[in-house]
Formats: C-alpha cells, structure tokens, sequence
C-alpha cells in the first residue's frame, strides 16, 4: 500500500519530520485500513514506511526511513538502540524515559522505566496494533518485574483503540518506587500520565543547589520532585502546595519513605493561583520559590491566555521571593517557545521591579531527546533565576 504526496508541499518530511497530513497527500493506493502499514513515496522518492489511520488528523506516521518489515525485530531493535542511549546519558541510573515517540522513530509510544518496573503509554492505533511485539521485545531486553500500561483516554477515542490500564505484564505495586539522584519516589499508576514526570529530574537537582538551609516554597508540586530535592539538599523547610489529594498522599509516602524530619515541611492542599494571592496579601516571603505548573494551553487558541497565565504566575512568585532570593519556574506549554517564556518572565520582572539575574537554563532531560527535526519535540523550558529589588540593587 502506498500513500503518494503532493509534489509542492515543503520538505518537512524529507527532511526528517515523521507527521503526514491529510492536505499533504496526493493519492493513496491499496485501500489501507486504519493501523496498515503503507510506504510513503515524493514522486518517484521513498521517504520511508508508517503506519495509517484516516481517522486522525495526522493520516500518517512514519517510523522508519528504510524500506523493511515493521516486524518485532523492527521494534526490538528501535527499543534497544533507545535502551544504549539512556544508558550513555545515564550510565549510574535505573530511571529514565525509555521512549520518547517521535524523538526515538517509535510516534505514539511513551515507555518510561522506574527501576525493575517499566510504565507505557500508547497514543494511537498503529502502536496499538502492534502492542504485542513492543511488549515481547521489553521482555526480551529487560526482563522487568512488571509492565503496566496507562494509556491516554482522549488519544484512544480519536485514534479509535481500545484505552488500557491497567498491568499487563506480571505485576506491581499500586505505587512504584523507584530512586532518583539517591532519592525514592513513587510513580503513582493512578496518577497523571505515566505516573511521575522524569522531564525535570537535571532542573530539580539544579535547584536544590541553592536551597540548603533555606525556606521554599514548591507551588504546583504534584508528587514533590523539587521540593523533596531541595530538603534532600538540606533545605530549613519546605512548602509543598497542589490541588490534587492524591498527589499529597503520593507526597506523604515519598517523604516518610526518605526519613525527611516533618517539622522541615508542611503540606498544603490548595488551589495554587489562590495560594499565591494570599501569601502576597499576607507579606508571606521565601528564599527560594518553585513553580511548576501543567501545560495552559493545548491549542493556539487559546495561547493568549495561556501567556496571561505564566505572567500572573510569575509575577505572583516574584512578589514572594525575598530580595537576593531564587525563582525556579518552568513552561510545559510545547506551543509557548523559549523566547516568549523568556519575555514572560522579564515582563513579571518589570511589573514587580526586579532585578532578575539568569542563574540557569533548562530543557527537558535527555532522556526525552529534543530532535531539531521535530519541532513538537521541544516543550518543556526552566529558567533558575536570582530576584533582587531594583531599589537594593
């Protein structure tokens, strides 16, 4: 089966980006159900074999550039040139993204690996069509004590698959621990996405440098990744705050599984944005102020706001952080770019006047690769930042 593409489009995907859609296409030959594998031809060019559904925006996938079966020694060979990569980042580490869609040949596929344990998520019908072999080869390459998989509902009723959750290999523990830069967590299989967000794990450790015996406040927390960084660094006392129950439970497990003494922490189930006004209204301030909120925007649409959102955000953390204090803030938002998160944060910097001093820079971590092929790739931005009061500067 082939699928043809109009001879005018941009090389984007010649150039290496893995997405074909439906305005791309010239012709499609072989009638491919949805899941087919179908060979992607420019003219008389092959750009490579993906998988199809006329059912998604995206009509085509690509996986691979080379002209070959889409077999399980195909799937066992991505995922173990994927395992050599983490293992050449993360030589001393259990834990990492094993996976990263797009960024590893292998879009709609999400694996992460907590320790002996391994958590997937699938995005679309032709990952899911072909579940089996990935499941085989993790095995093969592994042998894991037990692979759950938690796949996104919204992702199954548009790609039309049926949605697990659930183990699907052996199995495991509600709460998987695992440990990270010496630290036990727990990725949560009832939690959010694959139970833990391993992207921040290089901005954590980054930020808890400069929390040793200092106050924080870890707003947006979810299970704690910064904040239980920062007391593992020997911070005075931490500030934990997020909306979520079951993110604070998760929390409460994490740090009495650490030993962490509870007078150096207290625990706030709030709404985040609230929280922040009040610690404002009160004269509330902390030496070092964390925030990490979910994505605010999944369309353009709604981008505008979004941007709103960071400022208020920022602005509010600004005015809690004392003078000569830190900001540790991030973006999750892929459709926010770097430079206007930088522009975010000097605007909330010229409301409040402040001095803002840029300590640190980051991305997600390795393990989930940014591919300059893949524009999509690149979402999450972290900026570590000294405050300072212009009128003490």
């Amino acid at each position: 089966m082939i699928v043809k593409l109009k001879k005018n489009i941009k090389s984007r995907v010649a150039n290496g980006h893995p997405w074909i859609y439906e305005n791309e296409i010239e012709s499609v030959e072989g009638n491919p159900n949805p899941g087919d594998i179908v060979s992607v031809f420019r003219g008389s060019n092959f750009l490579g074999k993906g998988y199809y559904n006329q059912n998604s925006l995206i009509r085509v996938r690509i996986l691979t550039r080379k002209n070959v079966e889409i077999d399980k020694e195909f799937f066992k060979d991505k995922i173990e040139k994927a395992l050599n990569y983490r293992n050449l980042i993360y030589p001393n580490s259990n834990t990492y993204r094993l996976i990263f869609g797009e960024s590893d040949g292998l879009p709609g596929l999400i694996i992460d690996k907590f320790d002996d344990y391994i958590s997937m998520q699938i995005n679309t019908l032709g990952i899911f069509l072909r579940k089996n072999y990935i499941v085989e080869s993790l095995i093969e390459l592994l042998n894991p004590k037990g692979i759950y998989e938690k796949d996104d509902e919204r992702s199954s009723k548009i790609e039309k698959f049926e949605m697990t959750n659930k183990w699907i290999y052996k199995s495991g523990p509600e709460l998987i621990p695992f440990t990270l830069n010496g630290i036990t967590f727990f990725a949560d299989t009832l939690g959010q996405k694959t139970g833990f967000f391993l992207d921040q794990r290089n901005n954590a450790l980054e930020t808890a440098k400069y929390s040793k015996d200092k106050t924080v406040l870890d707003a947006f927390t979810y299970t704690g990744n910064f904040g239980v960084h920062c007391l593992n660094a020997g911070a005075k006392h931490v500030t934990f705050v997020d909306y979520s129950e079951r993110s604070l439970y998760v929390l409460e497990q994490t740090l009495k599984i650490n030993n962490f003494d509870s007078s150096r922490y207290e625990i706030i189930n709030a709404n985040t944005f609230d929280y922040l006004r009040t610690l404002d209204s009160i004269g509330k301030l902390y030496d070092v102020t964390i925030i990490d909120p979910p994505s605010m925007a999944k369309s353009r649409k709604v981008k505008n706001g979004a941007i709103r959102g960071y400022k208020e955000l920022n602005l509010r953390a600004m005015k809690i952080t004392k003078s000569g204090g830190f900001l540790s803030t991030s973006s999750c938002t892929q459709i926010i770019y770097d430079e206007e998160f930088k522009k975010i944060i000097y605007s909330a910097g010229e409301d409040t006047k402040k001095i803002l001093k840029v300590i640190f820079r980051g991305y997600q971590s390795p393990d989930h690769p940014i591919n300059l092929n893949i524009l999509e790739t690149e979402y999450l931005k972290h900026m570590l930042i000294k405050v300072e009061n212009i009128d003490n500067f």
